[in-house]
């Protein structure tokens, strides 16, 4: 029999011998993967990104504005639009002022337009689309911390028919809207004029900034134009800058300057006008008073006239008619018709005892023996 002892190093040996096989088989499996890394790096079709976010600085307002541009999207890059608008507000600041003014910016990418507003004076909100606002919040915050008169907000906007539940007219009024770049190569620019005019209301002015690029932005131009009260701001080549307001219909809202002097132009003319009208009526009423004698003259003579013809045409065996007859015919014949008029005039005064006749008959009481109604040779004796 073996003694425990020799049982002890027998157990320790053999687990000696299992430490070092794991320990093999984990440097092989380590060395795989070091080969596999080493494959893969080694391709040359596979794909490597050496990305950064870049920085410009910019000048305005007396202040270095520092914008950390984004690589996702449109929204991550200053385009043109934007610095001539920001240039624009900073050289125009007695034309222009945005202080304690309420100032939106609708698609603000990276912020530029919407800082620049805010050193300004100006109480701005800068708005975008959800997935590209991390990065204006962050520009905002830190170009505008502690330096502005107004902290800069920023909210969620994307542009549509729906606006009405989400940014209601009757509580977001703005003084000005801002946009810069916002027309370009998209399937949005119905939306956007419907956001520009949902926003633009009496009181509000609207300031766009964009270079033209496409057939798409000068038709979009045109419409723009139909849709506002507009006004070239400036024209450097492809770039161009609006200032618009809305359209007012009639009977609402404030009146521009242009309609007052509109409306006092026609006020003038209307006034002219009505003085030449009286004028003429008055020289006109002088020869209607003639004619007016004159045609009452004439219409007593056509009355005449059509009376006897109605007469002539009447039947002659109607009893109230009369020939017709001319004036010598009646002339000549004066004595017959006084006759005649005699004859009429007895007739009449024979019916009038009878009827009086008449109505004694019936006062009297009814006697059964005997009748008392007169005879017509009595009455005529009478």
């Amino acid at each position: 029999m073996r003694s425990g002892e020799e049982d002890k190093e027998e157990d320790e040996g053999g687990d000696e011998e299992d430490g070092e096989a794991d320990g093999d088989e984990e440097d092989k499996k380590e060395e795989k993967v070091e080969l596999a890394v080493q494959k893969q790096q080694s391709s040359p079709w596979a794909p490597w990104f050496f990305c950064r976010a870049t920085k410009e600085v910019h000048y305005y307002v007396g202040q270095e504005i520092v914008i950390t541009e984004g690589l996702d999207s449109y929204a991550g890059m200053i385009w043109p639009g934007a610095l001539a608008l920001c240039h624009y507000l900073d050289t125009h600041r007695e034309q222009l002022s945005l202080v304690d003014k309420a100032v939106l910016e609708i698609g603000a990418g990276t912020g530029l337009v919407s800082i620049v507003a805010a050193f300004l004076g100006g109480w701005v909100t800068a708005t975008d689309l959800p997935v590209v606002l991390n990065n204006l919040r962050v520009n905002l915050s830190r170009n505008t911390r502690g330096l502005c008169r107004h902290t800069p907000q920023v909210a969620a906007l994307t542009w549509g028919y729906d606006l009405e539940s989400t940014y209601p007219t009757s509580v977001y009024r703005y003084d000005y809207v801002m946009a810069a770049d916002v027309v370009y190569h998209h399937d949005f620019l119905e939306e956007l004029l419907f956001t520009m005019k949902h926003f633009c209301k009496p009181g509000t002015t609207l300031i766009w900034a964009n270079k033209v690029r496409f057939e798409s932005d000068l038709t979009f131009m045109e419409n723009f134009k139909k849709a506002f009260h507009t006004n070239l701001l400036l024209e450097d080549g492809e770039m161009k800058i609006f200032m618009a307001t809305c359209r007012e219909e009639e009977g609402e809202g404030d009146v521009g300057l242009e309609d007052l002097l509109r409306e006092e132009e026609e006020g003038k003319t209307e006034e002219a006008e009505a003085e030449d009208e009286d004028g003429d009526v008055d020289e006109d009423d002088d020869d209607n008073d003639d004619d007016g004698e004159k045609s009452k003259e004439t219409l007593v003579e056509e009355q005449f006239v059509d009376e006897g013809k109605i007469k002539g045409n009447k039947n002659d065996n109607d009893v109230t008619g009369e020939p017709h007859m001319s004036e010598p015919e009646r002339g000549d014949d004066k004595e017959e018709t006084n006759k005649h008029e005699s004859d009429e005039e007895m007739e009449e005064v024979m019916v009038l005892k009878d009827d009086d006749c008449k109505e004694d008959e019936k006062d009297k009481p009814d006697d059964s023996s005997s009748s008392t109604t007169p005879s017509k040779a009595e009455v005529t004796g009478e």
